[in-house]
């Protein structure tokens, strides 16, 4: 998983290196940067834990920062149509890390 999340982080600084900036894209992929390297950065934490509680923390963090990027693919594709194929393929390996997070987050005691 550390190795797929900085993977996932990495291809979204490429995508939003190739988008036009504009004050409409700048804010969106700002943001997007944020949550999309945030997830890898979290989940390095959550391996890290110092016990099950801040584990669990940690990878709902995860969980949230998936659901978040999600969003910013979505109002991303919408700003750069052009981006669309790209948006779509990062937004489906994140909802797969979104479903991976739930279940360990709900698994974990």
């Amino acid at each position: 998983m550390a190795e797929r999340t900085a993977l996932f982080g990495e291809n979204i600084i490429k995508l939003c290196k190739r988008v036009n900036k504009s004050t409409l894209t700048t804010p969106i992929i700002d943001q997007l940067i944020r949550s999309g390297t945030s997830i890898g950065a979290n989940y390095m934490e959550a391996c890290g834990a110092s016990s099950k509680k801040d584990f669990k923390n940690k990878v709902y963090i995860c969980k949230k920062e998936s659901m978040e990027t999600k969003y910013w693919l979505r109002m991303l594709s919408q700003t750069s149509p052009e981006f669309i194929k790209d948006c779509r393929i990062l937004w489906k390996e994140v909802q797969e890390l979104t479903l991976i997070f739930s279940t360990i987050t709900k698994n974990t005691k």
